[in-house]
């Protein structure tokens, strides 16, 4: 899901379980993944559809808070 999606959901009140796991194809980077009902989940995306991944917590959280996410789950 796009930056631009995710901002324009929360703000029309759609949940999301925001979760922060270690990307399956670099473990020292970080990937943003968002759940919804019925077992549907999202990985942030950039404009090229490819996941956004983090080299460092800080930057996710920043991005986090940007995107007007209040909590995340960390998994490590």
């Amino acid at each position: 899901m796009k930056r631009e999606d995710v901002k324009t959901k929360h703000g029309e009140g759609m949940h999301f379980d925001t979760h922060v796991i270690a990307n399956p194809a670099n473990t020292h980077e970080w990937i943003i993944l968002f759940k919804k009902d019925a077992g549907r989940s999202y990985f942030l995306v950039n404009d090229n559809e490819e996941v956004e991944s983090f080299g460092r917590l800080d930057d996710l959280i920043h991005e986090l808070r940007e995107l007007g996410i209040k909590s995340a789950e960390v998994h490590f």
